[in-house]
């Protein structure tokens, strides 16, 4: 049973890697997806584990690490027509 379990965790494992190399991510989207991971944690914690807190983390930490992967963006799009 438990070398089952095991393997069953590496083919998940090696799928998502898989995936994960598959995606070309801009920087809007590696914001949002970031800003979502870190602001449900520090929400979990700061709620004392409560799901409402974490939600409410993730979700004020997706549109604010969307913001800051769309300014990120703007900035490299200047740089590059200055470059020019």
């Amino acid at each position: 049973m438990r070398h089952t379990l095991l393997a069953t965790a590496a083919v998940l494992a090696a799928c998502l890697l898989a995936t994960g190399c598959a995606i070309h991510a801009d920087e809007r989207q590696v914001g949002t997806a970031a800003g979502a991971a870190v602001g449900g944690t520090v929400g979990h914690v700061l709620s004392g584990g409560s799901a409402l807190g974490t939600i409410g983390g993730a979700v004020a930490g997706a549109v604010l690490g969307g913001e800051v992967g769309d300014r990120n963006r703007r900035r490299k799009s200047r740089r590059e027509d200055d470059d020019d």
